[in-house]
């Protein structure tokens, strides 16, 4: 189904990865192995699935970013994955010899997940389209925290632009990351913001980056939820809603689309993050990584039934 144009229109930033997903009882340990119960191939990455997600939800979604050889299985594969969600796969740039990123992914009874990856280093020397062309009719840009070597020059275009540059942290930063002064919003997750600023604490450490970055700053917990600092610099909690989770894959990603898209709508902080906690929550009750994001209907029932 065709969405109006009048629907927000985000750009995500990031490098696709082929998934394959092993269900097991429980992650073998060193030197030994386990029989799987399901095998299912995927398309992921933390921008790719995202921006499923944001599609899902109802945004016009176009994705940038490197891939590998247009003769390569893996490649073909994603890219067909993602016709089907409707993602604009223009700014896509393939990369002569390099290969698409694959993962080995083990997710247990509890629903955690355990990864093994390999990406090109090739894949880092990509050199983006025009900003124009990326950024005309762009509502918001989310990107992955490790593609800001590539992507810093238009994230800072973006925001001349007025356009939010909303940043999914999956993994330590540096405090001298350019993407800490060139996003809008930093979402991070708890353990990556407590090894960022050298505190084992989140709130604290979300303080001490606000020394450092004027973008929002939250943090996700999981089933514990978000902390964040509001305007005043103060402390806030949104709750997580619970649910019985059997596949935490993708679940932050998710968390990322739904937040970019309800800030493009010109939603508040506060609202974003409840919403996003929804699409989340719903993630996490059906397998399939990015691939088991909910529709747009199913998180504002959720939303309703838990008012």
């Amino acid at each position: 189904m065709a969405l109006p144009e009048t629907a927000p229109r985000i750009l995500c930033i990031g490098i696709p990865v082929r998934d394959l997903t092993f269900r097991v009882e429980a992650v073998p340990a060193r030197g030994s192995k386990a029989n799987a119960t399901h095998l299912a191939e995927i398309c992921g990455g933390n921008a790719l699935n995202a921006a499923i997600a944001t599609a899902r939800l109802g945004g016009r979604v176009a994705f940038a970013g490197p891939m590998g050889d247009a003769r390569e299985t893996s490649s073909g594969f994603i890219l067909e994955r993602m016709a089907t969600e409707g993602i604009d796969t223009t700014h896509i740039v393939r990369m002569r010899d390099a290969t698409t990123p694959v993962s080995a992914i083990t997710i247990d009874a509890t629903g955690e997940r355990t990864l093994t990856i390999y990406r090109d280093p090739t894949l880092w020397t990509v050199k983006l389209p025009d900003a124009d062309a990326l950024l005309a009719d762009c509502q918001a840009v989310l990107i992955e925290s490790r593609c800001g070597g590539f992507c810093i020059d238009l994230c800072t275009e973006a925001r001349r632009r007025g356009i939010p540059v909303v940043v999914g942290v999956d993994r330590a930063m540096s405090l001298q990351d350019e993407l800490l002064t060139a996003a809008s919003h930093l979402l991070f997750a708890s353990e990556q913001v407590q090894e960022t600023a050298g505190i084992a604490e989140d709130g604290a450490a979300l303080k001490r980056l606000a020394a450092l970055t004027p973008a929002f700053l939250a943090a996700t917990r999981g089933p514990q939820g978000t902390i964040w600092l509001n305007g005043a610099g103060a402390l806030e909690e949104t709750a997580a809603f619970p649910v019985q989770a059997v596949d935490t894959l993708g679940a932050g990603d998710v968390f990322h689309g739904a937040f970019t898209l309800r800030l493009a709508e010109g939603e508040g902080v506060r609202e974003a993050l409840r919403f996003a906690a929804a699409a989340a929550a719903l993630k996490c009750t059906r397998h399939g990584g990015g691939l088991a994001a909910p529709q747009r209907i199913e998180v504002e029932g959720l939303l309703r039934n838990r008012a």
